[in-house]
Formats: structure tokens, C-alpha cells, sequence
């Protein structure tokens, strides 16, 4: 199994930390989230305590942690609340609250809070995004023997169904069909894919995952995966994930991932991008479907996902419920341990206040349903959806069923083949600390390594530009393409010499040539590049070209994923490079976000 820090990463584009959105007044939740506002913003909320006006003197604290696709409208929510003059048993409230991903609350609240969320106070109460970080929460506290947190049952501020969202002319194609199950959509042969369906010309079926090491619509979806090969809606148990029959059908079902990632909302980003650049056509793409909430279709339809926010593609989502049953985010609202008497009482009013029509319908305006899962008209017809009594929901499981699937989710997953292109030009040897930039790159690169799975095929290359060493070719195989090994791999990579220019372009191009000489068909084919520089190959200075050359081919695609390390990176070509051949580039341009950037991108295979 992949060990990693969980992240939950499905419904933001904002990864690193948590986020200060408090509701005081004059609060300003859209701040940059890099680390130095975070902070820059817990000193202006601390020093506001101290100058509140007096009307809030005595009021009691209430300290809430959301997860982030929701963060910003209960900060707006909060500080309405704290303007309303509310009354409970003769006291009033004040709520701040502060984004961090779901997975990252639970393991702050595993560990030491003030140690793994320095600049966050601690929550009396918790919204995550699912049900499952609470039991996952509480399988900790017993490994831990303590008092389990997350004990109880706890009632939803909104919710969300997970779908399976296709365009428009897909969709109703798939609609017309009559009912189809999570196999039938999402277990399409990639070999026959539209074909089954009268139309050869759309080519080989595929779709967009996220991995539910990180993402809560990841870990939805291969659970909701799992009740469809058992055929029932509730008591999913660990001797079903061993049947035969049911680990061939999540296999393949895995079989037509495109490649997995770090973040849903990346996904849709990407498939915005690629419908208004191409005309409604998207041609950047080998996704035919996307696994992800609801309420990220409406928000993609509503235009709040494309480049330009507010422009609405031109080939809109529809929104697929398999027959079986979907599995429902339920967004639950948790009273924590911490609440003295008082902020329990607090907690319990800002509740009420949060299940209040006015507020379920800002709930509603991002595209969520509401407490008692009703979805509104907008959402409906925005997304092509279903009505609460026409849909079927899966029980969650217990959470050691959950803890099971994760453990063997790793077994399961599309294997990869890849090629890891290192830079080794002279760039490399400038220092970070005590450490050159090659140290410091190659050492996260062997902890990324320990992610891969013993079945992917790795290749390493080095690149810089002619040199002694490597005197016919700006590039060189270190390690062929073989089973993963990580010793191997590892100790190659160290003992890589630095000298030279950067031959970026000339490398990706090669690269890319490669990886189409070695295709497998039965597996995620990508390129990864680690560099800290621009092109400096004076014998090919073409982006255009280069862009033309690794354009992404639907029926063959070989992905480039980047990875930009060092302040020097041109990081703006590196994107339009991974765009072209429908990967992504990861920004380690701040180096400390190295490691970081690894374990998303190692996340993608």
C-alpha cells in the first residue's frame, strides 16, 4: 500500500496548509493562501480579539475547521452569524472559522494539534467533507487507546452525490441507453469504447480519477465501485473485497483510468481549458468521463471552473447516477471532544442557524443540496440531475472495511510505465542550505520512488547537454525500462554527475518518442521531468514545434508530467508542456515543496 500523508485534495486548487477565514467582521477570506498570508492572517485575527467592539465582549469562542471547497462560504455565513445579535439560553457566539482538507484535520487531530497546524487554533467543531474521515478518525483514537473523537452520528450542514460527469452528447447518449451500472459506463472496453454505443468515431472510452489515498471523491468512488460488483446498497464487509468476482471487477473498471491525480477540481480545470480553446471540441484531452461530487459539475457548467470565471463551456457536463446506487458526501457538522459546555451550546445555535433556509440556499447557489439532501431546480437542470426520490444511496462502510480497500487498493490500480527524466545540467550544483539543488531534487525523487508499486516499469534518463561524459546525445539512459526497482533506482540517481546546459526541449521530445516506442496499451505511459531551468540547447529552441510533437494522440497517449524545482524554472513553458500531452506540472519553484510536489505527482500513477 502507498503511505502518505492524507490530503484530500478532490474539491480545491489550493493545496499547502490550512486557510484563515474567519467570520468576524471585516474578515477577508479571499486572501492568497500561501503560507506567509496564512500567517500574516492569524496575527490580524489575534490582534483583532483584542480590539472586538465591546457589543462582542463575553460572547462565547467558537473555533471551526471546514474542509476547503466550502471554507470560504461558511466564513461568509459565519460572519453574518456574528452580526445577527443571535441569543442561546441568554449568551451569544462568536464563530471564526478556518479551512484545512479533511484528510490533513484528521491527522491534526491524531496527532498534537499545535504541532501539526501550528498557525490554526483548535476546532470545537469539525466539518469535513464525508462520514469516512470520522471513522477513520476513530479507528486512530482506538489504535492509539484513547477516547474516540468521532463516536456518534452527526447531522449534515449539505450534501452532495457522487456521478460520473461525461459532455453533453456523451451523456445523453448514455442516458438514452436507459439505466446503466458503474460497470457498464465505467468498465467500457478502452479497446471498444464508444463503438458499444454506435460511435466508433468517438474512439477508446477512458476517464478522470482522483486517488483515494488523497482525494474524499477518490475514496467514494472506488467504494461505490465495490457495492456495484456486490450488487447491494449497504454492509459492504472485508470478505466481499477478497471474491474473485468482485477484485475483476474493480480491476476492470481500473483498467480505463487515463491517469489518476492529486485533485479533482484540476481535472475539471483542465477540461474547461481544453473545451473553450477548442471550440467545444476538446482535443487536449483523452477523458470521456470524469468521477466527482455533484456540485463540482454545476460549478463547471456555471462557468466557476473555466480560465475565465464565469465563462461557461461550450459543451457543458451531464451528471450520470448508476443504477446500483451512488455514494453520498454528507458533509457532517462534529462536536468535538474540545467543546467545553459552553461552545457546545454555541455549536448547537450556529447549527440551527447553518440548516436555516437562508443559509441552505447559499449552500445551494455553489451547486451542494441541502441538509436533507433535496437538490434545488438550478441544480437540476444545470446538470441534467435527479430528484432525492429517484436516487439510490450506499451505506458507508464500517471504517475497517474503508481502511481495508485503501490497503488493497494499491494491488488493484492501473499499473504505469514511465520514463523519469532528471536534470543533471551545472545549474544543479548551486546551493540550498548545505546541500546543492541536486541533492536536495534527487532525495526527494528517491522518496517519491518508494511510492511507485512494484509492478509499474520505470526508466531514468539524465539530461543536460553534451558533455564528456555523454558526448553524442544531450541525454542518456541511466536505467531501462524495466519492473520497478527502487535500490536500483535510487543508487543511479546519486551517482548522477552535473555539467552542462539544460536541453529541455530536445530531452521532452525524445522522451516522448520513447515512451511511444514502449507503449502498453494495459498501462498509464508518462513522462516525468525534474528540472530547475529553461531550454538552453541552442540546437533546438522551437517551443512550437516541440508543443506539435507531444500534442497528446487520444488513441496513444503518452502524458508529461513536470515538475518546476528552484526559483529558476521556467515554469510557465513546463505547463504549457504538460498541458499539450493532457499531463500537469507541479510548482517546487519554493524548493521546501519538493517532497510535497512528489507525492502528487507519484499520485497520478
Amino acid at each position: 500500500m502507498i503511505t502518505m500523508k492524507r490530503i484530500d485534495v478532490d474539491t480545491v486548487s489550493r493545496h499547502a496548509g490550512g486557510t484563515v477565514v474567519t467570520g468576524r467582521p471585516n474578515a477577508r477570506p479571499w486572501l492568497p493562501y500561501t503560507a506567509a498570508i496564512v500567517a500574516g492572517v492569524a496575527v490580524i485575527a489575534a490582534a483583532y480579539l483584542i480590539v472586538r467592539p465591546a457589543a462582542d465582549v463575553g460572547c462565547t469562542p467558537l473555533e471551526v475547521s471546514s474542509s476547503v471547497e466550502k471554507d470560504v462560504l461558511l466564513g461568509e455565513l459565519a460572519e453574518r452569524y456574528n452580526k445577527s445579535d443571535r441569543r442561546f439560553d441568554g449568551r451569544c457566539a462568536t464563530v471564526s472559522v478556518h479551512g484545512l482538507t479533511s484528510g490533513a484535520a484528521t491527522d491534526a487531530l491524531d496527532g498534537d494539534w499545535a504541532v501539526e497546524q501550528p498557525d490554526l487554533p483548535r476546532p470545537q467543531v469539525w466539518l469535513p467533507t464525508s462520514t469516512l474521515w470520522t471513522g477513520q478518525l476513530k479507528l486512530l483514537d482506538e489504535a492509539a487507546g484513547r477516547p474516540a473523537q468521532t463516536s456518534g452520528q452527526y447531522p449534515s450542514i449539505a450534501n452532495s452525490p457522487l456521478v460520473i460527469a461525461v459532455p453533453r452528447p456523451k451523456g445523453e447518449l448514455l442516458q438514452r441507453q436507459g439505466p446503466l451500472g458503474w460497470g457498464e459506463i465505467l468498465g467500457l472496453s478502452g479497446r471498444t469504447g464508444w463503438a458499444a454505443f454506435g460511435r466508433p468515431d468517438w474512439g477508446r472510452f477512458t476517464f478522470g480519477k482522483v486517488n483515494p489515498n488523497l482525494s474524499t471523491s477518490g475514496l467514494a468512488a472506488i467504494i461505490a465501485t465495490y457495492y456495484a460488483a456486490i450488487n447491494r446498497a449497504s454492509d459492504l464487509t472485508e470478505s466481499d473485497l477478497t471474491n474473485p468476482g468482485v477484485t475483476q471487477f474493480v480491476r476492470r473498471i481500473e483498467a480505463n483510468v487515463s491517469h489518476y491525480s492529486d485533485d479533482v477540481v484540476d481535472l475539471l480545470k483542465n477540461l474547461a481549458e481544453a473545451d473553450l480553446s477548442g471550440g467545444g471540441s476538446p482535443a487536449s484531452t483523452d477523458v470521456s468521463a470524469i468521477v466527482t461530487q455533484e456540485e463540482l459539475v454545476y460549478q463547471y457548467n456555471e462557468g466557476e471552473l473555466s480560465p475565465t470565471r464565469g465563462e461557461k463551456p461550450k459543451v457543458p457536463l451531464v451528471a450520470l447516477y448508476p443504477k446500483e446506487g451512488t455514494f453520498n458526501l454528507d458533509h457532517p457538522y462534529v462536536v468535538l471532544p474540545s467543546a467545553n459546555p459552553e461552545q457546545r451550546a454555541a455549536a448547537a445555535d450556529f447549527l440551527k442557524y447553518l440548516q436555516q433556509p437562508a443559509q441552505q440556499r447559499s449552500f445551494s447557489r455553489l451547486g451542494f443540496r441541502d441538509h436533507e439532501r433535496n437538490a434545488s431546480d438550478p441544480l437540476v437542470a444545470s446538470v441534467r440531475g435527479r430528484g432525492t426520490a429517484d436516487l439510490t444511496y450506499f451505506d458507508p462502510p464500517n471504517p475497517t472495511v474503508v481502511k481495508a480497500i485503501l490497503t488493497g487498493w494499491d494491488t488493484l490500480r492501473k499499473k504505469a510505465n514511465i520514463l523519469v527524466a532528471v536534470d543533471t545540467s551545472g545549474s544543479m550544483n548551486a546551493k540550498i542550505g548545505d546541500q546543492s539543488r541536486f541533492q536536495v531534487a534527487t532525495a526527494a525523487a528517491a522518496k517519491g520512488f518508494g511510492l511507485l508499486n512494484s509492478e509499474d516499469q520505470v526508466a531514468l534518463w539524465s539530461f543536460s547537454s553534451e558533455t564528456k561524459q555523454r558526448p553524442k546525445a544531450p541525454y542518456s539512459e541511466e536505467v531501462r525500462l524495466s519492473a520497478f526497482n527502487e535500490k536500483v533506482l535510487t543508487n543511479k540517481i546519486s551517482s548522477l554527475h552535473v555539467e552542462g546546459g539544460t536541453a529541455l526541449y530536445a530531452t521532452v521530445r525524445a522522451a516522448r518518442r520513447y515512451m511511444l516506442d514502449h507503449y502498453d496499451e494495459s498501462r498509464i505511459n508518462a513522462v516525468v521531468v525534474l528540472t530547475d531551468g529553461k531550454n538552453e540547447y541552442s540546437k533546438d529552441t522551437k517551443l512550437a514545434r516541440l508543443l506539435q510533437d507531444v500534442a497528446l494522440d487520444p488513441q496513444r497517449p503518452v502524458k508529461i508530467f513536470c515538475i518546476a524545482f528552484d526559483e529558476q524554472s521556467d515554469f510557465v513553458t513546463l505547463d504549457r508542456i504538460a498541458k499539450a500531452s493532457a499531463g500537469k506540472a507541479f510548482d517546487a519553484r519554493d524548493t521546501a515543496k519538493i517532497d510535497d510536489a512528489f507525492v502528487k505527482l507519484i499520485s497520478s500513477f
